[in-house]
């Protein structure tokens, strides 16, 4: 069976990730015919396909990819196979800045930054932030106290949470229940766009180092001696991940489990080199969450179920797995 995840059949893994992709746009309650929607503008299954189908699966693959990405870098700079961003805070974070700029009423847009998504990106700043100190500072910390610590201010958040929707009419709470179960339901291309150019451009950043975080591996102190910068390569990829998962929140609101289930699953396929550790995340992480989207789309069609319920059902069991592995 190993030798069907040897390193020599990588691409044609991430070929067989970008070409089931294709499959979840044609999947729904609403049946499409491809001959129609490409033959017919105007068309039902043109406009079903152009304005909601393709949006929402790149959608889905921008952010699964991203969270996914942004979790395995999380996990090698810290040295803990249990960090990701839900699991440090920072995605309960985000979202307490997301939904604190909607009671405050401010819900504003320039180009494809808003308000809300620079309070998401600020309340994940500040959650990375707390967790840096305390791993750099409280040099006697276990993985699993940093990840208890992450729990806990993802408690506090959520609780800050809960208050704000508690003190919340009617109608700011409809509204803030986007970002507390996640959400990919859009239609036309402005999200989507956003987060594919988002997810991008996390990709471009940190494969560029993937050989610095390769030497990180064996140690800071050998990394430093090999000439890699620790510090500063730990402080960069730190905020620039909290500000992806920030306007991943903004954007799709907290979902869970991503970046925690899915680079553990590439290192299990394909060992531990982060040239294939980043580019697996991208493509397993975005087929992921395509599928939970998908599933979330059809189970109780035609209504929908919130995706991050979905994500939470998939990737719960995976982190008990990950619990009783480490115990070990």
């Amino acid at each position: 069976m190993d030798r069907f995840f040897s390193r020599r059949f990588f691409p044609y893994w991430m070929l067989l990730f970008a070409l089931l992709m294709l499959v979840f746009p044609f999947m729904g309650s609403q049946k499409i015919s491809l001959v129609n929607a490409l033959n017919d503008s105007e068309s039902l299954d043109r406009l079903i396909l152009v304005q909601i189908r393709l949006p929402r699966i790149i959608f889905a693959w921008s952010v699964g990819a991203g969270l996914a990405l942004v979790g395995a870098v999380y996990q090698v700079v810290l040295r803990n196979a249990l960090a990701s961003p839900y699991t440090l805070g920072v995605s309960s974070g985000g979202a307490l800045g997301a939904v604190l700029a909607l009671k405050l009423g401010l819900v504003y847009s320039v180009g494809f930054i808003s308000s809300v998504a620079l309070f998401s990106i600020a309340g994940s700043l500040t959650a990375i932030g707390l967790i840096f100190f305390f791993s750099r500072y409280w040099k006697q910390a276990s993985m699993y106290s940093i990840i208890l610590l992450g729990v806990a201010f993802s408690f506090f958040f959520s609780a800050m949470n809960m208050l704000i929707h508690y003190l919340a009419d009617f109608t700011e709470t409809f509204k803030m229940m986007r970002w507390v179960m996640g959400a990919l339901d859009v239609a036309g291309w402005a999200y989507p766009l956003t987060a594919l150019g988002l997810t991008l451009s996390g990709a471009a950043y940190y494969l560029f180092h993937y050989r610095h975080f390769n030497v990180l591996l064996t140690g800071e102190e050998l990394a430093q001696s090999k000439g890699v910068d620790v510090e500063r390569l730990q402080k960069r990829s730190l905020v620039f991940g909290a500000v992806l998962a920030g306007f991943y929140v903004a954007l799709a609101g907290p979902i869970g489990f991503v970046g925690l289930v899915i680079p553990h699953m590439i290192r299990m396929m394909f060992g531990a080199g982060h040239k294939y550790v980043f580019w697996g995340a991208l493509m397993l992480g975005g087929l992921f969450l395509g599928l939970s989207d998908t599933i979330a789309r059809m189970l109780i069609a035609p209504a929908e179920i919130p995706v991050g319920i979905i994500t939470a059902f998939l990737g719960g069991p995976f982190f008990v797995f990950l619990l009783i592995r480490q115990s070990r």
